[in-house]
Parts: C-alpha cells; sequence; structure tokens
C-alpha cells in the first residue's frame, strides 16, 4: 500500500481547529472537494446530447443542403433540434431532482472544532480536521489515527481484499475504506484530490455498470452504422453525380439515403427514458445513484435479502433474559448495558438493550473488544483480565449443554434473536441469554408476493441464526421456513454454487460468504440484486448487479448501493421494479420505428448505387413522415405503464416488426420505381408515391407496437394519421409533396391504402415470426 502524508503538526483531539484555522485551510484549497458526483453537471449534459457522430453527420448534411439553395430540404434539422432540446431538458429536470433530494441525503461527520464537537458535510471538511469515525461509517478522506476504540476497517475498495484490518493509534487510513468494528478518531491528511483512491478512481460509490445492456445494444447498431453510412453515402453521390451530372439534385438524394440511415432518435430515446425513471424514482424518495441500474434491476433473477431492516422493521425488543449460573436479571442486564457503553455501539441491538434503561455495571474498562460481524460478538476487558463478552451463542459458547442448546434452538422457533452474556477468566460461565423480537413489516408478505409472481426467486442471507431467519421467512410468505442452512457449518472448501441452487435461507453468514453466494449465483449465470441496511452487507453489495441499501443504517453501504430507499420503506421495491421494466419494455417497443427507415435506408441506397439511378425521394418529403410516424408517437409511448417481465430478445423483437416493414418499404419503392419509368411519371409523382408508401407502412408498424389499442392510443394513432393525409393535400410546396387529390393519380394512392396493411401483416407473418424469429439476433 502507499504511504499517504504524515501530519505537520497534530491537531488537538479535545479542541480540534478553530474557525481561523478552518478558513485557513479553504482558502489554501485544502477542502475534501468530491471529484464524484451523483449526477452529470448540466455543460456535460448538453455536451453529450450535442456533440454526437450523428449530429456531426446532419450538420454536415445541412450545411451540404444549404449550398445547394434548396432550403425546405433543411426541415429534417427540426426534429433533430427536437430531441436534443426534449433530450436535454429531461435530463436535466431528473439531474436537479436526484441532486436536491441527494443533498437531504447528504453524508455527514461527526468533527471536533473550537471545543465542541459538530456535523459536517463530507465536502466541507478541511485538512488536519479530527474527524470521529464509527462502525459503518466510510472514510471520508486518508488520514492518520489519533485514538483507536478497537477500530477495524475494510479496504476492498481499494486493494480488492476483503480482509479485516486493525487500525491502532499512529496507522493509516485511506478514504473509500469503511470501519467494520469500532470507532477511532482520525486527523485528516490528505483530503478531496490529493486523497489516494481519489488518485487511482477506486473511491466508493463507483458505478459498477457504466453502460447498460439496452444502451450496449444500440451502441454495437451504431457502430455497425458508423463504418456503413460513410462509404455508402459517398459511393451513392458519385455514382448518382457520374449519371446526371447534377450536384445539387445528387447532394439531396445522398441527403435523404444518409438521413434515413441514422436512427438519430434511439439512443436519445433511450437516455431520456433511463433519466425520467430515475426522474420518477427519486419523486418516491429513492435515490438512484446508476441510471445502468434502473435497467438492470428489471432484469434481475434473484433478490437476495437482509433480514433485519429489510423483512422486518429492525426496531429490536428485549422480551425476555433467561439467567445462569447464579446471576441476576439485573447483573446480566446491566453487563449488556456496560459493553454497549464501552463499545459504543449504535445498531439496533445495542438501541434495544439501551432501551432496557438500566443503570450499567460498574466494573472498569481495561480494553474493548469492539463488534464484528466476522466474529458476531463485542465486549470489554476488565482490569482483573477478566473477558465480559455478549454476542451469538453459537459463536461464543464453547461447550453448550443439551439445554442451553435446546433453549436456543426453541427460541429461534419463535422467531427470537438470542444474545448470550458471559464471563470468561480461565474457564467460561455463561451469565444469561437475552430473547429479542423484532416484528415483520406489516407490507412485507405483500411485497414479496408480488415480487415472486413477478418471477423474481427470494432468497435471505443474514448473520443471524437461521432457524430464527426461517421462521421469519415465513411469517413474511418467502418460503416454507425449512429449506434453510447454517453457514457456520459449511468448510471452506464446499461448493457454494451448489448450495445457491439449494437453499432459499442462509444463516449465520459471514460478510465475506455473503459476496461468495452472490457470486456462485452469478456463476450459475443469474442476474441477482442484493438489499441491506448494514456494514455486514455492503461487499455482497458490491458484488451484486443491483444493490439496494435502506438508509438510515450504514453511510458504508449507501455509498455502495446505487439506489438508496431514503424513507427506509422496502415496499418501494414494486415502483422500483415496475420503473425498470417499464422503461426496458418501451424502449424495446419503440425501437422497431426507429430501425425501419435505416434497414430500407441502406438496401436503397446499396440497390441504387447498382442501378446507377438517383435516389427516389428528398430530405424535405420524409420530414412528416419520420415526425409523424416515429419522432412524436415514440417519446409519447416511452411513457406508457408496462410492467411485463422483459424477455432478453431486444433484437428479436425489434426485428420482428422492423424487418417486415423494410421489405415493405423497399418492395413498394421499387415497384414504384419500375412504374415510374415505364410509365415516365415525373420525380415528384414517384417520389410522393414513395414517401406516401413509407409513411403508411409506418403507421401500420406503429400500430402493431401500440397493442393493446387502449383509447389514447387509438386518438395519438387518429390524430397523426389525419395530419399525414392533410400534409399531402395542402403542405405539399413546404415539403416538396405533390398533392395527393390529384385525379391522374388517386388510384394510385388508394391502391397503396388498401394493399399496405395486408402486405405488412403477410410478410410479418411468414418473415418476422415464420423466418427471422428462428435467426439467433445476438
Amino acid at each position: 500500500m502507499v504511504k499517504i502524508k504524515r501530519p505537520e503538526k497534530y491537531t488537538s483531539l479535545d479542541e480540534g481547529l478553530t474557525t481561523q484555522q478552518v478558513d485557513s485551510q479553504v482558502q489554501k484549497g485544502l477542502t475534501n472537494v468530491q471529484i464524484k458526483k451523483l449526477s452529470r453537471p448540466i455543460p456535460k449534459i448538453l455536451a453529450d446530447n450535442l456533440f454526437t457522430l450523428f449530429n456531426f453527420l446532419n450538420l454536415v448534411i445541412a450545411i451540404l443542403i444549404f449550398w445547394t439553395g434548396s432550403y425546405r430540404n433543411l426541415f429534417f434539422l427540426g426534429p433533430v433540434i427536437a430531441n436534443i432540446i426534449i433530450g436535454s431538458y429531461q435530463e436535466i429536470r431528473a439531474k436537479i431532482n436526484i441532486d436536491r433530494i441527494s443533498l437531504v441525503n447528504a453524508q455527514n461527520f461527526t468533527v471536533t472544532r473550537n471545543k465542541h464537537a459538530t456535523e459536517v458535510g463530507i465536502a466541507d471538511l478541511v485538512e488536519d480536521d479530527i474527524v470521529t469515525i464509527k462502525r459503518g461509517d466510510t472514510i471520508p478522506a486518508d488520514g492518520i489515527v489519533r485514538y483507536s476504540n478497537g477500530l477495524q476497517t475494510n479496504e476492498s475498495s481499494i486493494t480488492g481484499e476483503a480482509n479485516t484490518i486493525s487500525k491502532l493509534t499512529g496507522d493509516e487510513v485511506f478514504s473509500g475504506s469503511f470501519a467494520i468494528a469500532g470507532q477511532a478518531k482520525i486527523q485528516l491528511t490528505q483530503v478531496g484530490h490529493e486523497s489516494f483512491v481519489s488518485k487511482i478512481s477506486a473511491a466508493v460509490g463507483k458505478e459498477k455498470r457504466s453502460v447498460s445492456v439496452l444502451m450496449k445494444i444500440i451502441n454495437n447498431i451504431i457502430k455497425i452504422l458508423t463504418y456503413t453510412i460513410i462509404p455508402i453515402g459517398l459511393m451513392l453521390f458519385f455514382r448518382s453525380y457520374l449519371k446526371n451530372g447534377d450536384i445539387a439534385k445528387s447532394i439531396l438524394g445522398t441527403s435523404a439515403s444518409v438521413i434515413g440511415m441514422i436512427p438519430e432518435g434511439l439512443v436519445l430515446l433511450t437516455s431520456v427514458a433511463l433519466a425520467t425513471g430515475a426522474y420518477n424514482l427519486s419523486r418516491r424518495n429513492i435515490l438512484v445513484r446508476s441510471l445502468s441500474a434502473i435497467e438492470t434491476l428489471a432484469r434481475v433473477d434473484v433478490l437476495c435479502l437482509d433480514k433485519t431492516g429489510t423483512i422486518t422493521t429492525g426496531k429490536l425488543t428485549i422480551k425476555k433474559t433467561l439467567k445462569y449460573n447464579g446471576s441476576s436479571e439485573q447483573t446480566i442486564q446491566a453487563l449488556a448495558q456496560k459493553i454497549v457503553d464501552a463499545t459504543q455501539e449504535t445498531n439496533a441491538t445495542a438501541m434495544a438493550i439501551k432501551a432496557l434503561d438500566i443503570a450499567p455495571s460498574d466494573l472498569s474498562v481495561k480494553k474493548v473488544i469492539p463488534f464484528s460481524s466476522e466474529t458476531k460478538y463485542s465486549g470489554f476487558i476488565a482490569d482483573d483480565d477478566t473477558h465480559y463478552i455478549m454476542g451469538a451463542p453459537e459463536f461464543i459458547i464453547k461447550h453448550p449443554t443439551e439445554e442451553i442448546t435446546k433453549t436456543v434452538q426453541d427460541a429461534a422457533k419463535h422467531g427470537f434473536r438470542v444474545i448470550a452474556v458471559l464471563k470468561e477468566t480461565s474457564t467460561q460461565t455463561l451469565l444469561g441469554l437475552l430473547l429479542i423480537s423484532d416484528e415483520v413489516r406489516k407490507q412485507a408478505p405483500d411485497t414479496f408476493n408480488y415480487l415472486r409472481n413477478q418471477g423474481m426467486d427470494l432468497k435471505i442471507i443474514s448473520g443471524d441464526n437461521p432457524v430464527t431467519v426461517a421462521n421469519v421467512a415465513a411469517q413474511a410468505g418467502i418460503s416454507s421456513g425449512n429449506d434453510y442452512i447454517d453457514m457456520n457449518t459449511v468448510a471452506d472448501d464446499a461448493d457454494y454454487r451448489e448450495l445457491a441452487k439449494k437453499y432459499k435461507i442462509f444463516g449465520r453468514v459471514r460478510p465475506s460468504q455473503k459476496a461468495d453466494l452472490i457470486k456462485a449465483m452469478q456463476d450459475n449465470g443469474l442476474t441477482v440484486g442484493m438489499t441491506g441496511d448494514g456494514v455486514n452487507d455492503v461487499l455482497a453489495m458490491r458484488q451484486s448487479d443491483c444493490s439496494i441499501a435502506i438508509a438510515g443504517e450504514s453511510d458504508a453501504a449507501e455509498a455502495s448501493a446505487d439506489f438508496v430507499l431514503l424513507n427506509g420503506n422496502f415496499d418501494s421495491m414494486i415502483f422500483m421494479l415496475n420503473e425498470g421494466r417499464r422503461v426496458i419494455n418501451n424502449v424495446e417497443r419503440v425501437a422497431s420505428l426507429f430501425l425501419i427507415k435505416t434497414i430500407y435506408s441502406v438496401v436503397l441506397s446499396i440497390l441504387f448505387i447498382i442501378l446507377g439511378t438517383g435516389y427516389p425521394f428528398q430530405p424535405s418529403q420524409l420530414t412528416p413522415i419520420n415526425a409523424l410516424t416515429v419522432g412524436i408517437p415514440t417519446f409519447l409511448l416511452a411513457l406508457e405503464p408496462n410492467y411485463t417481465p422483459p424477455a432478453g430478445r431486444f433484437m428479436h423483437n425489434v426485428m420482428e416488426i422492423a424487418l417486415p416493414a423494410a421489405i415493405c418499404d423497399i418492395l413498394f419503392i421499387v415497384t414504384i420505381s419500375i412504374l415510374g419509368n415505364h410509365f415516365n411519371y415525373s420525380y415528384n409523382t414517384t417520389s410522393t408515391l414513395s414517401v406516401f408508401a413509407l409513411g403508411l407502412i409506418g403507421f401500420c408498424a406503429l400500430v402493431s407496437i401500440s397493442n393493446p389499442l387502449f383509447m389514447r392510443k387509438k386518438i395519438m394513432i387518429g390524430i397523426a394519421f389525419v395530419l399525414f393525409i392533410i400534409t399531402f393535400i395542402f403542405s405539399g410546396n413546404a415539403f416538396g409533396l405533390q398533392n395527393i387529390l390529384i385525379w391522374n393519380y388517386m388510384y394510385l394512392y388508394i391502391v397503396l391504402l388498401l394493399v399496405t396493411w395486408p402486405l405488412f401483416m403477410f410478410m410479418r407473418e411468414v418473415l418476422g415470426r415464420r423466418v427471422f424469429s428462428k435467426i439467433n439476433w445476438k
């Protein structure tokens, strides 16, 4: 590990920095500015929406069209500009809302300043601040331990190793690590950009998935088009120019071809859909740390749950104290209170003990034994070297009698968490057992039943007694309560993949085992989600494909999660799942509309290069068609509720409509070109007929993807179709279209109206379902 800077001057632990010293550090720029933000800055959003390859191509095309003087062909920029504005607005709106709710949930730290403890935001810490760290906190910056009360840290985010590291006075701590036991006071020595983790860009909270599955597929499509558009466009231009010698006409024809190949709205629509999803979740007090996780959650096969705080409320109550070896109830409870005071724990068990409101034992403390999720106990060593321990009976009672074992098992069967209190000298003496109850959330059974009915397998991975966990699982309706395993009995070399298949409930699981179990499920080909609220869940949350933290327990858990439930309401999972599915299903549904014109444009361009004829229409003629059959409807359909489980067949679902529609377009345009040449129709007539046919096929595809046709969809499609007809009657001059009411040609438009739907359905049935559906689209 790289050595960090030692402090030039040690700050007083009792006094801390003064206000003047803090101001001086701020002026020097020695503040803990955070490099990673939860959302992109507005200039970055604008830049990402504006400076794209396709926008650059559109700009080049616009300049060339402007040079020809055919200004009406610049109409194609309308949808492009609208896409940029709508996309930027949606993302900025989502960013503002997420930032606002993130500010409410901003992580604060206790620092000593002007002789007083005060709460300070992570970005307001300065070099040489004295910061108090407790179990579950992330380390906000690099520093030196000035006081340690059994501090143990996990530096897996830096080293990749999940080993527990004890920290003594004078030891170094690194930002990005987190405390898993004990407390400490550290003096910050390297903050903000100077911290070790900032330099290696591996801070806690780093996104595990920078690109969603949808965006990966779409980016692959774009990559293919990138290598296709430019050479085909250039060949079409030179072929056309050499044929007719008219550079302006060649530019316009080539422009129509290239514009048709560009699915300019598809990337934007996907980004907007994800940003809108984040916005909708933030309105439900769900903090989204990764846009791609919205989609990943919808694809989760297995959801792993921590018991306390997720299935149960986490509000523990001591119901009964069992006495052993002559101890009194008061002595047992006083010792438990003393251990809590000594370790300064603030977890749910500690709060339940404090709620007894009993005076702690007057024993003096020589050394603290901090609680650790690995050891499952805490305690202290008295002046006479007697060890007083409190923790899980299975871990700390060395030789339990049959009576004690039966008592613990019976209590666990009734849903109690059992805490043993004992003392150790040369021998071990059990003083008592605390029976602690937790209540299942009222809405938990309905929530889990919904998730299970949606095809999501549920598993519980908990550090508690497996019998207790099984009892809670049965109450919550997750399982029968019989398919559980005690991970404390599992050998180190056990096959976790088989365990993950066989059991639903895992008890007495150590933090490293939680991560191993999730890794095993992933090795079994599953997409795994993990929920948790404590520091013992962090490793598993990082290993998972999608992680959800319950706010309020552990800063480290919240910093590691893709989602944070700020209101602590696990019922929000239903809304989260549905929002992710809505995004995936709607983008899949409308993607085919964008790819129809891409497919037919590429094929027609190659065809007309071979034939040596000009492209059959100009950019301006496509503008109303693209707007009415693709642009406007897709943004409306992308907001529709659609909560069915995604099938994971993006290209299959898209091509089942896009390919038949594109083939229909190609057949129509080739037929119209042949008829035009045979009957010597004018360019205006053939181009208008071609565009009219494209529009009709576009509406056929729109109707197909809009099923089921609710009234609002029928109204949308109906209005769009009326505007489509009006465009061909009254807006001919604006877009370069011929009036379809010219008697000499009206019968052709009527024929197109009558033939389009049957031909589309025939192609979809024969090609889309019987031929193309058998192709492995990957």
